[in-house]
């Protein structure tokens, strides 16, 4: 983590130092006053509801070194020492900035509407077999997260991988901006964010964005099955005017996905009970084992696969590295319950694009006998989320996926266009989250698996807590 002296951190952040010892020594910053480390710096923000000014004090109290403080916000307390900023949010963002360019630590960026959390957590564990890894931990991938990952870091990392997510545009620009990555990879362009943004036009260019920081010779993974970037970046050379940034030509670029337009593609996979392999396109491919479910977690494990080996790492060591990641939890975790039944908890979120793959994965699962899907609300995604419900539904069928359960308004959309393709009583909407447990419960088949999906919102993560 940042190791700096209280003038050292004054001259970073932009700021003046108003009271304290400039020598003093400050390790680690914290936006939270219930979480101060000793000696680090407490950078007080302030939100729609609460303004973190107030707990400048307590912090102190607590072990902090010292305060940022904006300017409109008064005085600081007396005695505490304190650095003057116009905003303390902009000050935290320089100062993560500074810090990340007084390093010698490679960045990987990586955002897209799904997978870029899994993409994340392959990326880091490959690049762990060689080198030492920094990696965003849980949802610090926006404007305050990503600056306070970078203030994490220690001196001597050598690999950064960040993620980053965005509600809107501009926002993944602004942390490729303040992150500079050498390589970046963007997992897909789905619907997520439809709401704000209104066309998947618009959120492919706000993924973009993150090609705004990249270096002058970074590496671009990118979707090829996917025409909008493309449409959106011509010829990979020069952005155009839609973009609103220029971009080096001599940055290098790489097509993954399923098709063999592709530079790297899959040509062969198959899933065992806890993964899956698979060998690409490549001379003398090895044949790699990701353990997670799933064709769109191969998808994931390629875009990682082509940054690892930009970055130096053996081919042996990728197949170890891909072998051994952990993923985040709630993405397609396999879990024993207790009546043997398998659940497939995917809980952390849900769109249309997200949705399709994990019910693809639940259709083409090997030698379960009864295979069951819970769905709950996809939420965000505008005017069309009715017709984006009625299009799941119509996804399903009975002779690979026996039962549909439902929790949600939205979700019921999915059961209404499913009910006549269905036996009768395989269909259900529920109302409350412990009736689906209840039904599910007295599905006792140690070959029976359970799908678990729906936006974060639904908190679908209590039902499989119930059949835990």
């Amino acid at each position: 983590m940042i190791n700096r002296t209280l003038q050292q951190i004054s001259n970073m952040a932009g700021g003046q130092l108003i009271f304290g010892t400039p020598e003093s020594a400050i390790r680690g910053v914290s936006t939270d006053s219930r979480s101060i480390a000793r000696d680090s710096l407490f950078i007080p923000l302030i939100g729609e509801k609460f303004n973190g000014h107030q707990y400048a004090e307590e912090a102190i109290q607590k072990g902090a070194a010292a305060v940022l403080w904006q300017a409109d916000q008064g005085q600081p307390p007396e005695g505490v020492p304190a650095i003057q900023v116009e905003n303390t949010l902009t000050a935290l963002q320089q100062l993560a900035s500074a810090y990340r360019n007084e390093l010698a630590v490679r960045v990987i960026g990586i955002t897209g509407s799904n997978g870029k959390t899994t993409t994340k957590d392959m990326v880091a564990s490959i690049l762990g077999t060689t080198y030492k890894v920094h990696k965003t931990e849980g949802n610090f991938n926006n404007h305050i997260g990503l600056p306070l990952t970078l203030l994490s870091m220690e001196e001597d990392t050598e690999m950064a991988v960040l993620e980053m997510g965005m509600s809107g545009r501009h926002e993944i620009e602004l942390l490729s901006q303040l992150s500079r990555p050498e390589a970046v990879i963007i997992t897909n362009i789905g619907e997520a964010h439809l709401m704000q943004l209104g066309s998947r036009l618009e959120i492919a260019k706000a993924k973009m964005e993150i090609l705004s920081g990249i270096q002058e010779d970074g590496f671009f993974v990118y979707p090829g099955d996917e025409p909008l970037i493309e449409q959106l970046f011509p010829e990979m050379k020069l952005s155009d005017e839609v973009l609103g940034f220029q971009i080096s030509p001599s940055i290098k670029y790489l097509r993954f996905g399923d098709s063999d337009r592709n530079d790297l593609f899959p040509i062969s996979t198959m899933m065992d009970d806890k993964g899956t392999f698979f060998v690409l396109n490549t001379s003398q491919s090895p044949t790699y084992y990701v353990p997670m479910l799933g064709l769109h977690n191969v998808t994931n494990a390629i875009a990682a696969i082509a940054v690892s080996k930009y970055m130096g790492v053996s081919e042996a060591d990728i197949v170890q590295g891909l072998k051994t990641m952990k993923a985040t939890g709630m993405r397609i975790e396999q879990i024993e319950a207790k009546n043997g039944m398998t659940i497939l908890n995917d809980c952390y979120n849900a769109s249309p694009t997200s949705m399709k793959a994990a019910l693809q994965l639940l259709s083409e699962l090997p030698g379960y006998d009864t295979k069951i899907a819970v769905l709950g609300d996809m939420l965000e995604l505008g005017e069309q989320e009715e017709q984006f419900h009625r299009d799941i539904g119509r996804l399903l069928h009975p002779d690979e996926i026996q039962y549909v359960f439902t929790y949600g308004e939205l979700a019921e959309q999915i059961a209404l266009a499913v009910s006549d393709a269905y036996p009768s009583g395989s269909v259900i909407s529920f109302s409350n989250k412990e009736d689906i447990v209840l039904k599910l419960k007295s599905f006792s088949s140690g070959k029976t698996v359970v799908l678990v999906k729906g936006s974060r919102g639904m908190r679908l993560e209590e039902v499989v807590n119930g059949l835990r």
